[in-house]
């Protein structure tokens, strides 16, 4: 479709300059797939991954030698925040709506404290990173396909992840079975952060000179890439895997709107438009309306 109609959102240009950003957003849509596996949600992700640009892009202040310890600051601060989620969330027994956004401001708060808004440029070491080519492919996007691997090997194939799975799928049958079902609930928010901030590390790899606000562009596009991916936004089961490749449609049907020349600031409508249509096609039972639209044809296709 994007070769007949818009050839030039294919080309390799177009995609060597895709494809950085689209690992970023697979990253941070398998954290918020960990949260939603939990029947919540993860409206932090905005103020945290906006932090975690800011402080491995301020603290080292262009020298490379720092730039280790401002990773450590960053996964430090993931942690604090994802703690903080999950006591909200696993103890307070809060709304993970209200709870994750009173966490965002907060983050938020951090952010212009730490930045005061002012945006710095990213250091030579980590910018190799993100405009490096292996075999002709970007590397974060390796870096996207260890993290996808690595998550869904954790949650698929260990005892801890299925217990993770039980948690979310039945939180009572789970606490019945001896399971730890807060730790769980609480302990998805932590991954998520850690997560976000991976992400975060390589959208500032890739941003010459990234802003302060740079989390608001994948708080709907990482639920977006959740719900086209497949995962029920009540919780249970998820596909990791399918998380990431949704991530990268999204990233595509960006690229596509923009060649058809629609403004930059509309993508925000194609992105809750591919939302709206995730959300209908695995919540909504059109088996149930087709039965209700052509009752005759229903009848009598039904068993006798």
């Amino acid at each position: 479709m994007s070769q007949l109609v818009a050839s030039s959102s294919v080309t390799r240009g177009t995609l060597l300059t895709m494809l950085p950003f689209a690992s970023a957003l697979a990253i941070a849509g398998l954290g918020q797939t960990l949260v939603v596996m939990q029947g919540g949600i993860d409206l932090s992700i905005a103020g945290g991954l906006s932090l975690y640009v800011v402080i491995v892009t301020k603290y080292p202040a262009g020298v490379n030698g720092r730039l280790w310890p401002a990773i450590g600051i960053a996964v430090g601060a993931a942690i604090v925040a994802g703690l903080l989620n999950g006591f909200l969330i696993g103890r307070m027994r809060l709304n993970p709506i209200v709870a994750t956004l009173g966490t965002n401001a907060l983050l938020f708060g951090a952010v212009l404290w730490y930045s005061a808004g002012i945006p710095t440029t990213t250091t030579a070491r980590l910018s190799k990173v993100g405009g490096g080519l292996w075999l002709g492919i970007p590397i974060p996007v390796y870096i996207a396909v260890v993290a996808t691997a690595f998550v869904t090997v954790v949650v698929k194939l260990t005892a801890a992840g299925r217990r993770f799975e039980g948690v979310g799928a039945n939180a009572t049958s789970a606490f019945t079975a001896g399971i730890q079902v807060r730790r769980y609930a609480g302990g998805a928010y932590v991954w998520a952060q850690l997560l976000y901030c991976l992400a975060g590390i390589v959208h500032a790899s890739i941003v010459n000179q990234p802003t302060a606000y740079e989390g608001n562009n994948y708080l709907l596009p990482s639920v977006a890439a959740v719900v086209l991916g497949g995962t029920s936004l009540l919780g249970g089961r998820g596909n990791l895997i399918a998380t990431a490749v949704a991530a990268l449609f999204l990233s595509q049907l960006d690229q596509f709107v923009l060649a058809l020349g629609v403004s930059y600031a509309s993508r925000t409508l194609v992105q809750a438009g591919a939302l709206a249509v995730g959300v209908a096609i695995y919540t909504i039972d059109w088996r149930g309306i087709a039965r209700r639209a052509f009752p005759r044809r229903a009848a009598t296709l039904a068993p006798t």
